[in-house]
């Protein structure tokens, strides 16, 4: 097993530098991904969209009800609400749409602070042109699940980022993520 070092950095204007770990883009590891996330975590996740501006930080109010894919989209359902994202080949809007909605770059993340120790680890997804589709904010061991702050760091809150490293990266636990002592943002 490798010791998590098998990261690119990346540096993004106000936010902090981010370690990250590309993962693979085809239909099956992106649905298995998803609805990993969604049916193992959802308590403890929050998800959006964040880019310069905005953050959409939204919290799944129970398990997903279904989750599947039809022309290329996945859909979470949680009942109530449901989002939509292009994991596979899209046919409906012709080839060109088709290529630019779907998935092209998809990766696990952690965004370092200035004493080189993580704060915060997830998933982003961003389509063919770049834009963002959704980032998945992965529980924090700095935060409660109502991202109240913590007085001690409760590093067992990791468990759902090293399972995703282990399953799609294979790699183990990483000891740089257990090293901060607290969160602040970038």
């Amino acid at each position: 097993m490798t010791t998590g070092t098998e990261y690119r950095v990346t540096e993004e204007l106000g936010n902090g530098i981010l370690h990250v770990f590309a993962l693979p883009t085809d239909t099956e590891t992106l649905l298995s991904l998803i609805t990993e996330i969604f049916t193992d975590h959802w308590r403890q996740i929050g998800f959006g969209v964040i880019v310069q501006g905005a953050a959409w930080e939204v919290a799944a109010p129970n398990a997903p009800r279904r989750i599947g894919v039809y022309d290329g989209y996945v859909t979470v359902d949680f009942g109530a609400w449901h989002f939509h994202l292009c994991i596979g080949e899209h046919t409906a809007s012709g080839p060109e749409l088709g290529r630019i909605r779907r998935c092209a770059r998809a990766e696990l993340y952690r965004r370092v602070g200035g004493d080189g120790a993580p704060v915060s680890w997830g998933l982003r997804m961003f389509n063919a042109i770049g834009e963002q589709m959704m980032t998945v904010l992965l529980p924090n061991p700095f935060l409660s699940d109502s991202q109240e702050l913590l007085a001690t760091p409760d590093f067992s809150r990791l468990a759902a980022w090293d399972a995703l490293r282990e399953r799609y990266l294979g790699l183990g636990p990483d000891p740089r993520d257990r090293s901060g002592a607290g969160f602040r943002h970038g």
